[in-house]
């Protein structure tokens, strides 16, 4: 079962304004929500976390031993926007010094592949509390299903206890639309993020 996170009523309220006034947003309306018959509703929103790692010297002499350790910061919020019975986009905010702000819609694969990722994690026993994890430098999306569920959604790294479901598509040699324990995929994300040695620098032993 799920227990999302309320989203910051701004950030809300940015959406529904670009909804009923798209002339007043610098991006344009998508394709699905310009063809959309009927109401357009912000639904199921959702905190994106963005995943990066921090190089951590080792004691060895030059870095050689050096480890990498993942991090994880609040990008924006995430709205999936309902036509009738399914979403057809999706609504990203920002934070910005005067406060969280609409910054553009879209489509694709990751709107279908988020609802029916949050479909199936409904039907889990355990209760959590959906976000999304974003690893830009792999094009990859995941549904970080948080084992705290009155979290606060804005803080906290992933947990021993909490899932991530890649979102279709996912990386090559990752499967999509499985659920992985952290301690399962965050070492590979790692791994797949950290810089490259430096030439001629010396491999660890």
């Amino acid at each position: 079962m799920l227990r999302p996170s309320p989203a910051p009523a701004p950030a809300l309220r940015s959406v529904l304004t670009a909804l009923g006034s798209p002339t007043a947003v610098s991006e344009a309306r998508t394709p699905a929500l310009r063809a959309a018959q009927g109401p357009l509703s912000p639904e199921l929103p959702l905190p994106v976390h963005v995943l990066g790692v921090r190089g951590v010297a080792g004691s060895a002499a030059g870095g050689t031993g050096a480890t990498v350790r993942p991090h994880t910061r609040l990008a924006g919020w995430r709205f999936l926007i309902r036509n009738g019975d399914r979403a057809i986009a999706a609504a990203d905010t920002r934070l910005t010094p005067d406060g969280w702000s609409f910054s553009h819609f879209f489509e694709g694969p990751y709107v279908a592949a988020t609802e029916r990722a949050l479909i199936q994690a409904e039907a889990l026993c355990t209760p959590y509390q959906p976000r999304l994890l974003s690893v830009p430098e792999l094009y990859m999306l995941t549904l970080w299903l948080h084992a705290d569920p009155d979290a606060d959604g804005h803080t906290a790294a992933p947990g021993p206890a909490d899932l991530l479901v890649p979102l279709a598509p996912a990386p090559p040699g990752i499967a999509a639309n499985r659920p992985y324990r952290v301690a399962d995929l965050l070492p590979v994300l790692s791994l797949r993020l950290a810089p490259p040695p430096l030439l001629g620098s010396a491999a660890p032993a």
